[in-house]
């Protein structure tokens, strides 16, 4: 048999060599000339992919992740709309109430009884429709009932850090609103979608949008816009105007916080919401330019608090339900919804205590029907536990029924002197030093000169101190005793303004305070800072420049779960050091000072008196080592809401800070700690303030070297003024002896250290300000109460003494009469 040759196109094959897998096909070709010889040309071999090309997906992969994404979600959407039905009205329709309770866990009050009464659409006017449309849905007539977009939209600007965003149409929240609840949870926002896109099939847009009017909370208790237009406006919902209806449109953003009556300094940013509703109706055709200009913001009327909130309890509620909301720990519509018990931190025991301070030493005293003035009078005080941050105590005012601002929260009235120990902090925490060198401590010398313009401000402020008395060089210690704006102002600015502020926002005051502007009048108090915020601080001081966060909530439940609470932890902001110097020095306030009224606590105590612009507020903000309070007197007109002067009121020329306000808090700190003894400050000073001051130099000697950290000798603590009507008059006293005696001996020169001039009984420029020597008890000495002496000689009825204080510089080495100090 003969061999057969091979076929055409066959590769000869060495019989020895066996064959590679995959070379070639059945019939012995190799698959790569196959192909060349069907297509009559070699095909490219594909190359491996290399590097960062591996890693990338082929686009038939991506293509097949889209469509099997698309098929699920597709799925997803048809199968949750088949299973989710449109429920039954929730129970959250029909509001339950809020139990808030003390911290011992009585019951403090409670809250949320439903004030709401559904109207049919055509009651509600068409403008006042359009406003809630402008303000919360401008497309809801031709928009679906779910706007993926939107939602996409506010999901991303969340996730950016713009704030929380809502995407949900008017639809979307009458679901919560009234199928739903106000819980934030994936599952409830899943059944939410869902649900609105069957309601928006199977119901009107007039039959929805009625719902939701129906259904909102606006605040003030008031679910509905008819309880809403009684609640602001006293009126039925058919007989609100359009600038009413943009108000109440506005509050569904933020019921509590724009409430310009009970939150009064919200209102410009409730005032922007306004005008933002106008300008959407206008933009949307349904007002004109003309009606827009001519539309004025409509004043809503008083709060017309529930009976079961009278006293105390609606103003603690009011303030426990801002610190809620505040802190974002519920939301307006889910805090409503009712439900919760809400532990506060309240001592009932102390706050009682508050009450019957205020009561006793203020209130009692007031006779409105005798007295114009004491028709003004308003009280508002805070008590805080400054190792653990608790409010344990809150006095908002007379009665929340009858006054219904909470005096201990509002932030409309300038603290005045009270935050002058905060320019003394940030001095010692920025180791500051005054224009020519010498660090910043308490036995450092200013001129306390009346109207003595400040050095190294960019702003001309020349401050006048209080009586408009002049001091001449005094320590800072001296300075804080009496309050001498003169040496704070410039103080600040030493320190530097900025560092001043910053320091204050570090032991807790607000950064967004009302009028809290750097410059040198900061030193004076001009920010309005609240009763609360400045306890919080006053708390860091006490606690060696620890900063706890305050808290008016120690738990929150409902149905048995426990709602989470923002983190506390205490934070060091200031160093001891600084701190408690500037304890020390408000200890010496209280001991020698202004604030001596304290002393009546029986505790050791630190503190600081201020008194507000016009006399509008009278401060004394003081603390024991375990418990810190601020109380203020406020002058207010009754009818109108304007800030008053309290000249006159409590049968007082003046009412200052050491006065009422100081007795009140220490009756209130007597009962407070009446279970405690009397513990004395702990304090860790700063290097040179506990030391005794020397003897000052002789007038040739030169200035101390800039690098010396030791302040100069300051001059001795400025004396009362010498006075009386016979031994203390013209002749002794005032205008002849005064200039050359007072200052001389007990002054400028030898700043009092002199045998002319010192405690052991000189005859002149004494602290008591006797003539006669004062510390030995003579008839005519000063704490014995003589008419030779001292206040008490003054006041009744010296012309001398004064005049010859404001004379020439002649209150040098001198100290103030009490109605010319803070």
């Amino acid at each position: 048999m003969s061999d057969q040759s091979p076929p055409p196109g066959w590769t000869p094959r060495d019989p020895d060599t066996p064959e590679e897998p995959g070379q070639n096909g059945p019939t012995g070709r190799s698959g790569q000339e196959g192909k060349a010889g069907k297509t009559g040309r070699t095909p490219k071999a594909r190359r491996p992919r290399t590097g960062w090309r591996r890693f990338v997906p082929g686009w038939r992969l991506v293509l097949g992740c889209l469509l099997l994404f698309a098929l699920l979600l597709g799925g997803a959407l048809v199968a949750g709309y088949l299973l989710v039905d449109i429920p039954p009205a929730n129970s959250a329709a029909i509001a339950q109430s809020n139990v808030y309770l003390y911290s011992d866990g009585s019951q403090l009050a409670r809250d949320g009884e439903v004030n709401r009464v559904n109207v049919p659409l055509s009651q509600i006017p068409r403008t006042v429709q359009e406003a809630v449309l402008a303000a919360e849905d401008r497309d809801f007539h031709s928009e679906r009932a779910v706007d993926p977009k939107a939602m996409l939209r506010a999901a991303w600007n969340t996730l950016m850090g713009k704030g929380k965003q809502s995407g949900s149409t008017i639809t979307q929240q009458y679901v919560k609103n009234y199928y739903l609840g106000q819980e934030q949870t994936v599952s409830r926002k899943v059944k939410e979608f869902f649900i609105a896109i069957k309601l928006g099939r199977e119901e009107s847009k007039n039959h929805i949008l009625e719902g939701y009017l129906n259904t909102s909370y606006f605040g003030r208790n008031a679910y509905g816009i008819q309880a809403a237009a009684q609640a602001y406006y006293g009126k039925d919902v058919g007989k609100l105007t359009t600038a009413e209806g943009a108000y109440l449109a506005t509050l569904l953003n933020s019921p509590s916080a724009f409430d310009v009556v009970a939150h009064p300094q919200s209102r410009a940013r409730a005032v922007a919401r306004w005008n933002y509703v106008l300008d959407g109706m206008v933009k949307k055709g349904w007002m004109s330019q003309a009606e827009r200009a001519a539309t004025r913001f409509p004043e809503p009327g008083k709060i017309r608090p529930a009976a079961g909130l009278s006293g105390q309890r609606g103003y603690l509620v009011e303030a426990v339900k801002d610190y809620i909301l505040d802190h974002k720990i519920l939301d307006d519509a889910t805090l409503a919804e009712g439900g919760y018990r809400i532990t506060t931190t309240i001592d009932k025991r102390r706050q009682n205590a508050f009450v019957d301070a205020v009561d006793e030493e203020m209130v009692s005293e007031l006779e409105p029907g005798t007295r114009k003035a004491d028709r003004l009078v308003r009280a508002g005080g805070a008590s805080i536990d400054p190792a653990t941050g608790k409010v344990v105590a809150m006095y908002g005012g007379i009665d929340y029924t009858k006054q219904y601002v909470n005096n201990a929260t509002r932030h409309d009235y300038q603290v005045a002197s009270t935050f002058k120990p905060f320019v003394f902090t940030s001095a010692v925490e920025n180791g500051s030093r005054t224009r020519d060198g010498r660090r910043i401590t308490p036995n450092t010398i200013y001129n306390g000169d009346n109207r003595r313009p400040v050095v190294g401000s960019s702003v001309p402020f020349a401050p006048e101190n209080e009586g408009q008395l002049s001091y001449g060089d005094i320590t800072v210690n001296t300075a804080t005793d009496l309050s001498v704006n003169a040496v704070y102002a410039q103080m600040a600015v030493d320190v530097g303004t900025d560092k001043v502020k910053k320091t204050a926002i570090s032991l807790g005051i607000p950064e967004n305070t009302p009028n809290f502007v750097s410059g040198p009048a900061m030193a004076l108090g001009t920010m309005q800072a609240s009763v609360l915020d400045m306890t919080q601080a006053y708390a860091t001081l006490a606690d060696h420049g620890r900063y706890t966060p305050y808290t008016l909530v120690e738990k929150i439940t409902k149905e048995g779960d426990t709602v989470k609470l923002p983190d506390r932890t205490p934070l060091q902001v200031v160093s001891r050091e600084a701190a408690d110097t500037t304890t020390s020095m408000l200890v010496s306030v209280v001991d020698n000072g202004t604030g001596t009224a304290a002393l009546a606590a029986g505790h050791p105590a630190a503190g600081k008196t201020g008194t507000a612009e016009q006399d509008r507020a009278a401060w004394f903000a003081g603390y024991t080592p375990d418990l810190v309070t601020v109380v203020s007197m406020m002058g207010q007109d009754p009818d109108t809401g304007t800030l008053q002067p309290l000249y006159g009121a409590l049968g007082e020329n003046r009412i200052g800070g050491g006065g009422y306000p100081a007795r009140i808090w220490a009756a209130y700190t007597k009962t407070a700690l009446e279970a405690s003894e009397p513990e004395d400050f702990d304090l860790e000073l700063e290097p040179g303030a506990a030391q005794s001051p020397p003897p000052p130099p002789p007038a040739d000697t030169p200035e101390q070297s800039p690098d010396d950290e030791q302040s100069p000798g300051p001059p001795a603590r400025p004396s009362r003024p010498t006075g009386g009507q016979n031994n203390g008059g013209q002749s002794q006293g005032g205008q002849n002896q005064g200039q050359s005696q007072g200052q001389n001996q007990g002054g400028q020169n030898n700043g009092g250290a002199t045998t002319q001039g010192t405690d052991a009984g000189a005859s002149r420029g004494t602290d008591q300000g006797s003539t006669q020597g004062a510390d030995q008890g003579t008839a005519q000495g000063a704490d014995q109460g003589s008419a030779q002496g001292a206040d008490a000689g003054a006041d009744a009825g010296t012309t001398a003494g004064p005049q010859g204080l404001t004379q020439g510089g002649t209150t040098a080495g001198r100290r103030p009469l009490p109605e010319f100090v803070e």
